[in-house]
């Protein structure tokens, strides 16, 4: 019921927005058909640009280097987001940094319907915030993979798609574990749910269908581990933390740690028994009973220092 009156509070505050920018220029500027087309393009392409800046600023990079004085993506899966930061640093920071993925999110989206229109400045706003988290322009277009801001366009977007998209992705994620893979299934249904219940909403559509297509992309390994049979499963619990490309995670055995057998070190205490039943040191290159030669014969470590020194 709450994710229902939800949706239908995101579709009324994105409806109510009538006021854009590029009409409210055109209508006070009296633009001809020339000037129209330059100003489209011009808002267009800030509608690119602010929020591709915007989705490049990544929470989990910041408050991993400010807070812990690392970066977040040496451990884990190297991912900058929300579930390697759960896996690595807990449950706290980890509801911290969807927060404030989805807070960027909202902001670019509402940036570019100010500035075109929900459907087309919008559309091409979730896009971009959608690439800047992935790609950062600020930390060598190494980011996450998308998926906090993802929702909030499917939210702000299609709001009517939202609880379904949620629902799909709490049963997947519930019954198999596999974050990833309720993802990507979701991903893939959000241009075709989009399709459905927005048929006239071409803008919407194209948007849904470039980012489904950006977060499946952004999930190819787990795919590969997927199929392999090697993906982490899901937990709310913070694992042990290891840098990116150790094998280990908390829920395997550690590995028993195999020492190499020390060098033993005999003495003169030590007594073999030669061939004519004597006993005699083992040190003893040939036994002083009968003077054959002692097979089981070992220098002492003094005589081997002694040969060193003599050899210099």
């Amino acid at each position: 019921m709450n994710i229902l009156m939800l949706t239908a509070t995101a579709e009324e505050a994105t409806q109510s927005v009538a006021w854009n920018l590029y009409s409210y220029l055109c209508q006070a500027l009296s633009a001809g058909e020339n000037q129209s087309s330059l100003l489209f393009i011009g808002t267009a392409v800030l509608c690119i640009i602010v929020p591709y800046l915007i989705g490049s600023i990544n929470p989990s990079i910041i408050i991993s280097r400010k807070i812990y004085k690392e970066d977040i993506r040496s451990y884990g899966s190297g991912n900058a987001g929300a579930t390697n930061t759960l896996r690595t640093y807990g449950k706290r920071m980890a509801a911290l940094i969807l927060v404030l993925d989805m807070i960027k999110a909202a902001l670019a989206i509402v940036f570019g319907t100010l500035l075109l229109t929900r459907e087309i400045g919008g559309a091409i706003a979730a896009f971009f915030v959608v690439f800047g988290h992935m790609f950062p322009i600020y930390y060598r277009f190494k980011g996450g993979k998308g998926v906090a801001c993802t929702a909030i366009c499917i939210l702000i977007l299609a709001p009517a798609v939202f609880p379904i998209i949620l629902a799909v992705f709490i049963v997947i994620a519930l019954l198999t574990r596999f974050v990833s893979l309720a993802s990507i299934i979701c991903a893939m249904l959000f241009p075709f749910l989009s399709y459905v219940f927005y048929p006239l909403k071409g803008g919407t559509t194209l948007s849904a269908f470039f980012i489904g297509a950006l977060v499946v992309f952004m999930h190819r390994e787990n795919i590969k581990r997927l199929m392999e049979g090697k993906e982490s499963k899901f937990s709310f619990k913070k694992t042990d933390k290891h840098k990116v490309g150790d094998e280990s995670t908390a829920e395997e055995t550690p590995a028993v740690r195999v020492e190499a057998p020390k060098e033993r070190k005999y003495s003169d205490d030590d007594f073999v028994k030669c061939a004519c039943g004597r006993i005699i040191p083992r040190s003893r290159k040939e036994c002083v009973y009968c003077g054959e030669e002692n097979p089981a014969y070992v220098p002492r470590e003094d005589d081997k220092k002694g040969r060193k020194k003599r050899s210099k």
